[in-house]
């Protein structure tokens, strides 16, 4: 029997113990030996909770126990998650961990620590939930030279996104629809503004590309400045709008970007709505290949978790080689980055429009008066901005995928 220890009793936390209950039989029989919850970090108690009596205050019970071999951390945040994380890789345990935060911010110095003590470290939930996707990156896909990466890496907005084009909510209505489902938290600014999206993206590029990739270098827009008149256009030109999360190497470098994009009915990502996450890999020799499914929540998070779990009890003793170099990897200036923009502009202003684009084809939106739409032949950001800053009339643009 193999004694871990869970630090968190959260949603997630209380996720991973009740499928390590539920599924007993089964993971003990994928692990070879059977898992057993020893300890239970939390802050609270649980009075008339099963887990009580499981339940320790400081963490040094855990780290000072020998019997513990693996640790599920599940908190969230920076800190204390790093500090106990690194403490837990240099006295020989290995870890699991469903925080991106955490894994964006420090992973390929954890990654290191683990090999360097012969451990684990492994976070398959940090990106996409119940999604099978580091894994897959790791071990699968290592015979491709990745070309592209490309995601709805957050439900939350997904899910708002999909209430504004199915039913012409506005921006303020489908987030307190959000919230009241507890799709969204009461300060949203992670999701909307598209910060979760960009550590997930980052994380996944520091995977694909073996090097460290900071999300703080990612040009992050979220979803705040979206209307529902953008999805009148959008359904005008039989397209949508997805948050995405996306790196691409070209023959500059290696591009990374998080934005709201138009993408065309026959897109992978097209039809992927309410709090379903995709990632699209595009290999070299594969291809095209996408991973779905729900990107958070409780069980599947739990799953992707405890899946860690399970390959840790599997190769104890033995680390499990992840290329994640902690050598900065730079990415290409976002003024350098080419796509299409979608731009609305006032009425009056079409000539201007193809003097500075130009030949352009005019769009109208059904219940749109005083403003017209039309998308740009590929460009740089910054070919764009210096158009765009010759157009009196100017409205808004959206990057087209």
């Amino acid at each position: 029997m193999v004694n871990i220890a869970v630090l968190g009793y959260g949603t997630v936390g209380s996720g991973v113990v009740e499928v390590l209950t539920t599924n007993r039989e089964t993971i003990t029989k994928r692990a070879g030996e059977a898992i057993d919850v020893k300890y239970v970090l939390d802050l609270r108690d649980f009075p008339g909770d099963p887990i009580q009596e499981k339940i320790v205050h400081d963490y040094q019970v855990i780290l000072d126990d020998p019997e513990i071999k693996i640790i599920v951390e599940v908190m969230g945040g920076i800190e204390p998650a790093y500090t106990f994380v690194k403490k837990a890789l240099q006295v020989g345990k290995s870890v699991s961990t469903s925080n991106k935060e955490l894994v964006a911010k420090h992973g390929a110095e954890l990654l290191a620590l683990a090999n360097q003590k012969n451990v684990n470290f492994l976070f398959e939930a940090s990106v996409g939930g119940g999604i099978p996707i580091i894994r897959p990156l790791n071990q699968s896909l290592t015979a491709d030279e990745i070309d592209e990466i490309t995601g709805i890496l957050n439900g939350t907005t997904n899910y708002m996104l999909t209430k504004m084009d199915t039913a012409g909510a506005d921006y303020d209505t489908v987030l307190k629809e959000a919230q009241d489902r507890g799709y969204a938290e009461r300060h949203p600014e992670a999701d909307v503004e598209g910060y979760d999206a960009c550590r997930k993206i980052a994380i996944l590029t520091s995977l694909a590309y073996g090097m460290q990739v900071d999300y703080e270098d990612i040009h992050t827009e979220g979803i705040t400045h979206i209307t529902e008149t953008d999805f009148k256009y959008a359904k005008a030109m039989n397209m949508g709008i997805k948050l995405l999360g996306t790196s691409r190497r070209e023959e500059g470098g290696l591009f990374a970007l998080v934005a709201p994009m138009m993408i065309a009915h026959d897109h992978p990502l097209y039809s992927v709505n309410d709090v379903f996450n995709a990632i699209l890999v595009k290999g070299n020799a594969l291809g095209d290949v996408m991973f779905y499914g729900k990107g958070a929540g409780k069980l599947p998070t739990a799953s992707a978790v405890v899946s860690d779990v399970v390959d840790e009890v599997k190769h104890m003793g033995t680390h499990i080689m992840t290329i994640w170099q902690p050598q900065k990897l730079h990415l290409v200036e976002y003024t350098l980055y080419k796509s299409r923009f979608f731009v609305r502009a006032k009425n009056g202003t079409e000539d201007k429009a193809r003097a500075l684009f130009g030949d352009i084809a005019i769009c109208h939106a059904e219940g749109v008066d005083g403003e017209y739409g039309f998308v740009t032949e590929p460009m740089t950001v910054g070919d764009f901005e210096e158009k765009k800053s010759q157009l009196d009339g100017f409205i808004a643009r959206i990057f087209m995928n």
